[in-house]
């Protein structure tokens, strides 16, 4: 299960802290004119700006400017690397039919690899926050987007695995056999679509439950999640996480990162799980050790 306590709404909530007032009444004897002076304007927009929390102004956690540039990106990159990566498969197709050949499945450009992790990143990235405003309002800022989680080890990772394929792909040539390559990649698919959809029904279930970090002490909201998909695994965000990465390791036909992916993130995800479920039991006792007890982890050496 992936608990993370329900955020308490109470007055230190920054748009509760900048409550937003209605704009002033539009005067009786007001009439639109095309010829409105620079100072009206000015003066208006002086009064609506004192209308708008400060929380919503650039350099802010919930700066719309840095939502929306951030959401813009991603889904640019998400698009490019979605084309680049079905026009290369589509090309190396007809290469294949064409040529009727059992050489290496990178076909005429074996770089479409790169592309499609980047598309794949793009969308985790995006569905973190798209998630987070569509089911935990109070979380939705710009770090609910995690592009500056963990920095830099988890950059770096992201860094490596794009070098790997570049050296393995590229440089080295290295190439399986084309039906043993296909099954690494097609398996690789399944798990990165199965990870990212486990990934965000956990968030969209938990709900204001959720939280990126792991929370240190109990509201008298918070409530021990066991239903939907956290009755079938207990930790769904930490398991699509786990697998998506793994996933994406395989299309990329990485091998030096795929073990590094599985070792770094085993570790990192048993050590925040022991973190996590001591307050778990602290905060729900038996009820929680029942549910331990029946629901399984379901990622190797953590149960």
């Amino acid at each position: 299960m992936d608990f993370s306590p329900r955020a308490e709404h109470d007055a230190h909530e920054p748009w509760q802290r900048h409550a937003i007032r209605p704009p002033p009444p539009i005067p009786p004897n007001f009439a639109p004119s095309t010829a409105i002076s620079n100072s009206t304007i000015t003066a208006a927009a002086a009064a609506a700006a004192k209308n708008v929390p400060a929380c919503l102004y650039p350099q802010q956690p919930f700066s719309l400017s840095g939502i929306s540039l951030r959401a813009f990106l991603l889904g640019v990159t998400f698009s490019l690397g979605l084309t680049t990566t079905t026009s290369r498969l589509i090309a190396f197709l007809f290469s294949s039919s064409n040529n009727n050949s059992s050489s290496s499945s990178s076909g005429i450009d074996p770089l479409w690899r790169i592309p499609f992790f980047l598309g794949a990143l793009s969308l985790f990235h995006f569905l973190e926050f798209w998630t987070t405003a569509h089911r935990n309002v109070p979380q939705a800022n710009t770090s609910a987007f995690l592009l500056s989680s963990n920095w830099p080890a988890y950059q770096a990772a992201h860094l490596a695995a794009c070098v790997e394929c570049l050296v393995r792909h590229a440089w080295l040539r290295y190439e399986l056999p084309l039906r043993l390559d296909a099954l690494a990649v097609a398996l690789g698919l399944v798990l990165v679509v199965m990870g990212q959809a486990v990934r965000s029904l956990a968030m969209l279930h938990a709900g204001t439950s959720f939280n990126h970090m792991v929370q240190s002490r109990k509201a008298d909201s918070h409530r021990l999640i066991t239903t939907g998909v956290y009755s079938l695994l207990r930790h769904p965000s930490y398991f699509g996480f786990f697998y998506w990465g793994l996933g994406t390791q395989l299309v990329m036909g990485n091998t030096v990162c795929l073990v590094g992916y599985a070792v770094v993130l085993c570790k990192f995800f048993g050590g925040r799980i022991r973190i996590e479920e001591r307050k778990l039991i602290e905060f729900f006792g038996d009820e929680y050790r029942a549910y331990r007890k029946r629901v399984r982890i379901m990622m190797p050496f953590l149960g």
